[in-house]
């Protein structure tokens, strides 16, 4: 026990966080594709990251960066250190609880196995007084405690000198009713003199993005690199990325000095990187922040970062994600004050008795009115543009379960025809259930169509909403819609409209009324605050209607429920003659699901 104390009270050690990790940490084979002993050299960047961590200067480390940087092996290599030479008690925070199970399972428990100075650390879980379980975790000294975000209790018991909040940009504005997770858990370092808090995050949009908030308090480091012709000093970023017309998978870097512009290939690149140095832009206050892109990832090439660029620029929400995940940036969201008009002006002649030729995906919205129902129908194609194919609405006396439902079933039963000369049918509906006084009927309808994927949902507020997951309640037949998340990504492609109407990302059917498009633009996107955290959140324009907007939000939600399927197969059914398909449908050995057409490609 003497021996143990002294440890405690000792002052912390001379190594860096860095030159522990060279010296003693090793990789394991499932959690790393480069196994064995670690070598900062890999990816020098990492290095004065990691020495922040364990300088006594510095009390808050934030990275803001893109992925494929290792910013998790950072995190990693530091909470390493801590159990190995700094004993202390920590936090680990991730988004959410399930996340934080999987980080220890996945990345804690084999480094902990595989690092021969953590060896022996942490108990076996199976001994009896081990003090490890998969989200607590006792050593000599210290402790080291893995959390959700979204949960209120784990952010408010025991007090921690070490946190460290991972993706911070997919937290909840709000841990329960308790306010900003990031600073119930701060709270939880202020007893102790020598806190550290480490903050990582890939970000997302600008103004609501808590490490680009949290980035531009720090001294606000970037990364110099050297071109390897001139010696120019200069920072990577995508405007000076370049490649020959059609051909992005040739992408070399061009150094922005006059009169150089040589292009670098990725040897000269990732050499560049490697001799490169950090640079504050702001005064240092205590807070060592640090920003990354993929440019200087030793382990993505230019040209595969200039594919994805090339394959995400069509379409806003997939653009956004490689903004952020690629070159580690914030999104600067332009959704709102769209005009109806300009969308009717983009209608095409087809519809729902003319469904185009790249449409082989078809999914339907379903809104619930007292008096009625209103359904939206999107085709979707390979390429992920989305078709608004029609609108219908169904009058009744829906609440009192008269013959508007067999009306509903109907409809949701039709074939439509193809252009290639068959026909489609629709591949999911989602239904509201979001009203007290139909709920029921919504629910008994749904369950009595599972298997045509005739889903019950109801819609849930927050960005950081799943599009589509099963309810975590007691009715398993209820799904869950992220709204905001299906808005936001509805609102980006139509401000993106613009252009050549059949390469848009969203097209329209002539067949919709324009009571159909002044609906669909009944609400605007706002900045406001919740809990002192800013935040994004829709709001309806006032006299507008929106139940074309949530038709076609939950039709999109639909899509989820179809999943991947075999598009080649889906064209081939698309084209064959309704008497074939419905032979084929009747045939009791044929296989289910959305490949039964391939599996039954000897037949046909």
């Amino acid at each position: 026990m003497t021996a143990t104390w002294w440890k405690i009270l000792a002052p912390p050690p001379d190594l860096t966080v860095s030159q522990w990790a060279d010296a003693r940490r090793r990789l394991s084979p499932e959690a790393s594709a480069e196994p064995g002993r670690w070598d900062t050299r890999r990816a020098e960047y990492q290095r004065e990251i990691m020495d922040a961590i364990s300088d006594p200067a510095v009390h808050s480390v934030v990275v803001m960066s893109s992925a494929q940087v290792g910013k998790t092996e950072i995190e990693l290599n530091g909470l390493g250190y801590f159990i190995d030479q700094d004993p202390a008690p920590i936090l680990f925070l991730q988004p959410t609880v399930e996340m934080g199970e999987a980080f220890s399972k996945d990345r804690l428990a084999p480094m902990l196995r595989d690092t021969p100075a953590l060896q022996g650390k942490v108990k076996d879980a199976r001994s009896r007084d081990s003090g490890n379980t998969t989200l607590h975790k006792q050593y000599p000294g210290g402790h080291v405690t893995i959390a959700g975000a979204n949960s209120p209790a784990s952010l408010a018991s025991r007090p921690i000198r070490v946190l460290f909040a991972d993706e911070v940009d997919r937290y909840p504005a709000s841990a329960g009713t308790e306010g900003d997770p990031v600073s119930l858990a701060r709270k939880r370092t202020t007893t102790f003199w020598n806190r550290k808090v480490v903050m990582v995050s890939t970000p997302t949009v600008k103004g609501s993005s808590r490490i680009e908030a949290a980035y531009l308090e720090s001294d606000q480091r970037i990364r110099l690199v050297q071109c390897p012709h001139c010696g120019h000093e200069q920072r990577l970023v995508w405007a000076n990325v370049r490649w020959p017309e059609g051909r992005p998978g040739d992408a070399l870097y061009a150094c922005e000095a006059d009169g150089c512009g040589t292009l670098w290939d990725d040897a000269e690149r990732w050499r560049a990187v490697r001799a490169g140095r950090w640079v504050a832009q702001a005064p240092f206050n205590g807070i060592a922040g640090f920003h990354l892109s993929e440019l200087y990832s030793p382990w993505r090439k230019l040209g595969e970062t200039a594919q994805d660029f090339v394959d995400a620029k069509a379409f806003p929400e997939r653009l956004q994600t490689w903004v952020n995940t690629a070159l580690g940036e914030t999104w600067e969201d332009r959704a709102g004050g769209i005009d109806d008009g300009t969308l009717m002006a983009r209608r095409e002649d087809w519809g729902l008795e003319a469904v185009p030729e790249d449409v082989l995906i078809v999914t339907a919205g379903v809104d619930v009115q007292h008096d009625r129902f209103e359904v939206t129908f999107l085709g979707w194609s390979d390429a992920g543009a989305i078709y608004a194919l029609g609108h219908e609405v169904l009058y009744g006396d829906v609440v009192a379960g008269d013959d508007t439902w067999g009306d509903l079933d109907k409809l949701l039963g039709r074939t439509f025809p193809h252009a290639l000369g068959g026909r489609v049918k629709i591949d999911a509906v989602a239904v509201d259930a979001g009203d007290g006084a139909t709920a029921k009927a919504v629910l008994d309808f749904c369950r009595a169509r599972t298997r045509r994927r005739v889903m019950a949902i109801k819609g849930e507020d927050g960005f950081r909403r799943h599009p589509m997951e099963r309810s975590r309640g007691k009715e398993k037949s209820l799904w869950l819609a992220g709204v905001d998340t299906l808005k936001g990504t509805l609102f980006a492609r139509l401000q993106a409209l613009g252009g050549d109407v059949a390469q848009a990302p969203v097209r329209f059917s002539n067949d919709l009324p324009p009571v159909w498009f002044e609906q669909m633009v009944s609400e605007r996107l706002i900045s406001t605050h919740l809990r002192g955290m800013p935040v994004r959140r829709f709001e309806r324009v006032p006299g507008r209607r929106a139940e074309a907007l949530d038709c076609t939000v939950y039709a999109m939600a639909a899509r989820q429920a179809v999943g991947s399927v075999d598009w080649s197969a889906r064209r081939v059914e698309a084209a064959m003659r309704p008497e074939v398909v419905a032979e084929v449908r009747k045939r009791p050995d044929r296989a289910s699901g959305d490949d039964w057409l391939g599996a039954r490609e000897n037949w046909l």
